[in-house]
């Protein structure tokens, strides 16, 4: 009694107030600090030394020394642990711990647009770019919330303000009560971004590419910036100051990644990512990225899947997820990725350590465990001299705990931040599990049965006999008190309630109060018999853990393994060559390394793979000019008349089922392209169906760049609502104007550039400010970067040739164009193409003078004609879109089939490579069933490269494959919430369908993307 008395004095007096040195006195001084000896414990001093029977000194808020038989020093507090363990506290190096809650934020397309900032004073034109922000300023201790983290075994946190895509500094604390002074680790611990604009008012970006281009166009101000006199910008002064510190990245899924170390890359950045906790689906493209990670746990609850209509509303994918998000943790440890682990991301608290120990189960190593919690997150903020490891002058955060700190049995005691004591749990409590007798005047003789954990008790009633009865109990303990309820059931009397306390100690008995459900107040004596029977356990090996296959892409119809590369023999086809051969019956095509090597009859296989293509029909893979799939998160920025900064290949998707889907109609080669919400849009990227691949995986390749330019009613935003009345241009006079702007400002910009790169002396010249908006343009005049222009009258098309010839650029493209066969004869002048529609007409204003002829009468005339889809389904059946052709104008077969393959790789200018069936061409090829522009053919293969990654046999397999797959992972689920496992109500996730006028003003800023 008197040593607890002691040990409580001395905690008082060592806890009165820690001292602030620079702060003054109100009183007498009375500053004495906390010395502590703990004794015989196993202290883990870091996740690769465990010292035995160790001994942990501390003074104050320093550890003084750690070791084994080390002596105490006198006037020292002696703490017996007995045995117990002790751990460095943990880190979290990604928390918004004393951080004012963000406000919600405001997104593009809700009302007035707003152009540049509305923050007064000298900082940056958008309000998402705010480097300036430092979370050391407005960061104040928070007690009730350090608590729960304290709780979980949490000693110090890297605090981020989570707002906009340049985010200012983040600091690091420690979990201490004390006064903000005292508890700042590291002010400044790193530079931080993200793709989310957050509560910025300024509409641009309203989508993922602005968001991207707006990081690399700040990227380039902030150098300007260094090397010029003629402004002053708060903003980029401070975004240049921290560019020295660490750099982190919030990017909310594997894609992300990537796309944020593409940037880092480009400017000599190598970002610390803090990951969605995905990044098992591309393991080897997350590794090449070279950067440390810092993931969340927080798993995804198994969907409640016992209605069979709602387990229609889950995907495929969701499913495969729920089951694989735990391995993510094990797949970076096994790969060598440096890593941290976040609580950051969970719905509560609580789920830390169960998801964390699931973790474990599925593979993650206790030690890297250990070190992604303590180590890695220290190194990573710069304070690894303070935190993350025991050590002799570094702050005193750690844990007791009963046992290894994973174990699910373990019990976290204290948790002491910078020398000061936080318990969690009583050290030397009495373990009450086992069986009692209990008797309870006017009920009988029960059996109490008490299991679980001592941090989590249960509890049931038995009896046998007559009256026999089994009943679940709600038990709970505060110290040496405790309560029960049950309901008897059988018995009259229902409902017992019964309060007592600990009588004895040995053996354990408690007494008490008891209420039954009339009213009646009796007494109660539980005397404890047996120590609980628990049930043998089979200890599975760690990361045995069975799951499915990690497939590519991660949604229906993904394979584990990627289809193969191999030689292939077409033998007795009928091929459509698009070339002077014309289409040739019964004629043999090899196929080696990716390339069409030869074509004629009686060809030798050697080693290759042969296809019976007798009554079958070989053509060349379609190739869509003007497609919207395969685009993440918004296809339109429409926030400026002129966007061409922003750029498709920025946000290929490779996870849309749509490149499947459309593989199964022929198409081979796709050209993504940006909306028509502007006159001057962005960038498109040509792609390749190669289904599985990786974003950069899909890109075409060594082609010419394209860009979109739009013309009618979406650029002057007649239908976009009341409050689209603010952005220039209004009218199809202010469309003329912005071209003629856009590129008088671009000449004076090549002008100003060739001026500073041909100086002689470059002494006391600045460069221009790099703006990639006009670079684009520029590109353009240069002849190095083609315009494809969404168009449908007469007169605007008219317009944009004159202003072309004017400011001599060229136009490539038409596309749309339904009155084109007005202006074909002056198009093809210009060498103009057209891609158009077959016969879509009347959905808008517009459009009401199309007609079903316009393709063969622009190609009567000379003009490079071509049909397109802007559409995801169309695209599947554009085989019999260029059928349509024959039927409107009487077009021969062979060229109508030129409309979707060889005409639109022209107009791409890619027709070397693809487009027709010739020796030395890419091996991109169709085998339909029947004449290809025939409603009842089939594509049964479909050849990317000489890969076949559509194969209508395979499908049927593929699909009976995903049913079993469906079956096994709801029965998983079901199972799962049986055993009492969180279960989430499904919710089916649409992918957006986008076309021209598809505005994602509030895009999914998080990263994730809807799945298929």
């Amino acid at each position: 009694m008197k040593k607890t008395l002691l040990l409580l004095c001395s905690l008082l007096i060592a806890f009165i107030a820690k001292s602030q040195e620079s702060y003054p006195v109100n009183g007498s001084g009375d500053i004495r600090s906390g010395q502590f000896a703990f004794i015989n414990a196993n202290i883990v001093v870091n996740a690769d030394q465990t010292i035995t029977n160790g001994v942990l000194i501390i003074k104050g808020q320093k550890i003084e020394s750690v070791g084994a038989g080390l002596a105490v020093p006198k006037g020292y507090v002696t703490i017996d642990l007995k045995g117990k363990y002790i751990y460095p506290s943990l880190i979290d190096a990604f928390s918004s711990y004393g951080i004012p809650e963000t406000p919600r934020a405001v997104f593009a397309g809700r009302g007035v647009p707003v152009f540049t900032s509305t923050k007064e004073g000298a900082y940056n034109w958008n309000e998402a770019i705010r480097p300036e922000v430092h979370a050391k300023s407005i960061f104040n201790v928070d007690a009730r919330k350090a608590e729960d983290l304290k709780k979980s075994g949490f000693g110090a946190v890297n605090t981020v303000i989570k707002d906009g895509i340049a985010r200012g500094t983040s600091l690091a604390v420690t979990l201490s009560d004390e006064s903000v002074n005292t508890v700042v680790l590291n002010d400044l611990t790193a530079a931080n971004y993200s793709f989310n604009k957050g509560t910025a008012k300024t509409n641009y970006p309203s989508s993922l590419m602005g968001s991207i281009s707006l990081l690399r166009q700040t990227y380039f101000d902030a150098a300007w910036y260094k090397n010029q006199k003629k402004e002053y910008n708060i903003s980029l002064d401070e975004f240049n100051k921290t560019q020295s510190l660490p750099q982190i990245f919030d990017a909310g899924n594997w894609e992300d990644v990537l796309r944020a170390d593409k940037i880092g890359d480009e400017f000599g950045k190598q970002y610390i990512f803090k990951s969605g906790g995905d990044e098992y689906k591309r393991i080897a493209d997350i590794k090449a990225t070279n950067g440390s990670f810092i993931i969340p746990i927080n798993f995804p609850k198994a969907y409640d899947v016992e209605d069979p209509a709602d387990a229609k509303n889950v995907t495929l994918a969701q499913m495969k997820n729920w089951e694989l998000a735990p391995t993510n943790p094990a797949a970076l440890e096994k790969a060598g990725i440096n890593f941290a682990i976040t609580a950051a991301d969970l719905e509560s608290p609580r789920d830390f350590w169960t998801n964390l120990r699931l973790a474990i189960d599925f593979g993650l190593t206790e030690k890297q465990a250990l070190k992604a919690l303590t180590e890695v997150p220290a190194r990573i903020l710069g304070i690894s001299d303070k935190v993350g490891t025991l050590a002799k002058g570094k702050e005193a955060n750690f844990l007791i705990t009963s046992d290894n700190l994973f174990k699910k049995e373990n019990i976290i005691f204290e948790n002491w931040v910078q020398g000061k004591q936080y318990i969690v749990a009583q050290k030397d409590i009495k373990d009450l599990r086992g069986d009692y007798n209990l008797i309870i005047a006017g009920v009988g003789n029960l059996t109490l049965k008490i299991g679980g954990t001592i941090s989590a008790y249960d509890a049931n009633i038995e009896r046998t006999g007559a009256d026999s009865v089994k009943t679940k109990a709600n038990f709970n303990r505060t110290g040496d008190l405790i309560s029960l309820f049950f309901d008897l059931k059988k018995n009259p009397k229902g409902d017992v309630r019964l309060t007592g306390y600990l009588d004895k100690v040995s053996p354990v008995t408690f007494k008490g109060e008891a209420v039954l459900a009339d009213g009646t107040v009796s007494n109660f004596t539980a005397t404890y018999t047996n120590p609980i029977k628990e049930k043998e356990k089979k200890e599975e090996p760690k990361g045995t853990l069975a799951t499915g296959k990690v497939i590519y892409p991660f949604v229906a119809f993904g394979e584990a393994e990627a289809p193969k590369q191999e030689a292939t023999l077409f033998k007795n086809a009928t091929v459509w060559t698009n070339e002077k051969d014309g289409i040739l019956q019964n004629t043999d095509v090899l196929v080696e390394g990716g390339k069409i090597k030869s074509i004629g009859k009686g060809l030798s296989a050697g080693g290759a793979k042969v296809i019976d293509a007798t009554g079958k029909h070989l053509t060349p893979g379609i190739i869509d000019e003007h497609s919207h799939i395969a685009i993440a998160r918004g296809v339109n920025e429409g926030t400026q008349a002129v966007t061409s900064e922003v750029s498709i290949a920025d946000v290929v998707e490779s996870e849309d089922v749509n490149i499947y889907r459309q593989l199964a109609g022929g198409v081979t080669t796709s050209h993504l392209l940006h909306g028509s919400a502007n006159p001057i849009g962005g960038q498109s990227q040509l792609i390749k169906l190669r289904w599985g691949q990786t974003p950069e995986g899909l890109k075409f390749g060594g082609n010419e760049g394209f860009i979109k330019f739009a013309l009618g009613e979406n650029v002057k935003q007649s239908n976009a609502g009341d409050f689209s009345t603010v952005r220039f241009p209004q009218t199809r006079m202010g469309v003329e104007q912005v071209y003629v702007d856009a590129f008088t400002r671009a000449k004076e910009y090549r002008t100003a550039w060739a001026a500073y790169n041909g100086a002689k002396n470059k002494t006391g010249l600045s460069a221009p400010r790099r703006d990639l908006e006009l670079d684009c343009l520029v590109e353009i005049l240069e002849g190095k970067r083609n315009i494809t222009c969404h168009s449908y009258v007469q007169s605007e098309i008219n317009m944009l040739m004159h202003v072309a010839d004017s400011m001599d650029f060229k136009i490539r493209t038409f596309t749309h164009i339904l009155e084109g066969y007005k202006m074909a004869d002056k198009m093809a002048e210009r060498g103009i193409a057209g891609s158009t529609f077959s016969d879509w007409w009347t959905y808008k204003m517009e459009v009401f003078e199309a007609i079903p002829y316009n393709g063969k009468l622009m190609s009567a005339v000379g003009v490079l004609t071509g049909f397109n889809s802007d559409d995801a389904e169309m695209a599947r059946r554009l085989n019999q879109e260029a059928g349509k052709a024959v039927k409107y104008g009487n077009v021969s077969e062979e060229e109508a089939f030129k409309f979707v393959s060889l005409n639109p790789a022209k107009m791409l200018k890619i027709d070397n490579r693809v487009g027709s069936v010739k020796a030395g061409k890419d091996a991109d090829l169709v085998l339909w069933s029947d004449n290809p522009l025939s409603v009842y053919a089939k594509a049964e293969k479909t050849f990317v490269d000489g890969i076949a990654y559509w194969d209508i046999q395979r499908d049927e397999v593929k699909r009976k494959e995903m049913k079993a797959e469906e079956a096994r992972l709801i029965q998983k689920m079901l199972d799962a919430k049986n055993k009492g496992a969180k279960t989430q109500r499904p919710s089916l996730e649409r992918a957006p369908l986008y076309d021209c006028e598809t505005l994602e003003g509030d895009f999914t800023a998080n990263g994730s993307h809807s799945q298929h």
